[in-house]
């Protein structure tokens, strides 16, 4: 069976590198997905970041490639397990970020939808932090 999925992807005036050395640390995502990440911090196993969200505890896990602009991580909390594709690519002088989440199991469409769209709040973060940095 095929989930259903959704790619959201963000125009980031900035230096593709610049812009995957910022999502391949995991302290930096509480910066712009502040909708979903309330904190963040390294756990003993070097792979695991512990994170605090609006539905309680979880986990992330980061499997990043410079070479290719991977971004991949795996989300586990209490309700849900994901595995979210993510691409970092040049665009002339600066970078898309593109992220896909597939619709877990447990998810109704309206749910896996109201959380999607918040999404665009946090792409709309990152821009403007990355793009307001010096």
């Amino acid at each position: 069976m095929i989930a259903r999925s959704r790619t959201k992807t963000v125009s980031i005036d900035r230096p593709v590198a610049e812009v995957f050395d910022f999502l391949a640390d995991p302290a930096n995502w509480p910066k712009w997905a502040v909708v979903n990440i309330k904190s963040i911090e390294p756990t003993e196993d070097p792979e695991w970041w512990a994170m605090s969200t609006p539905v309680g505890p979880a986990r992330l896990r980061l499997r990043a490639d410079a070479e290719f602009g991977i971004l991949d991580h795996d989300y586990l909390d209490d309700t849900a397990s994901w595995r979210v594709p993510a691409r970092v690519v040049a665009n002339g002088d600066g970078a898309e970020f593109m992220i896909t989440f597939y619709q877990p199991p447990g998810f109704s469409d309206q749910f896996f939808d109201e959380q999607i769209a918040l999404v665009d709040t946090e792409l709309s973060t990152l821009k403007s932090l990355l793009e307001t940095q010096e």
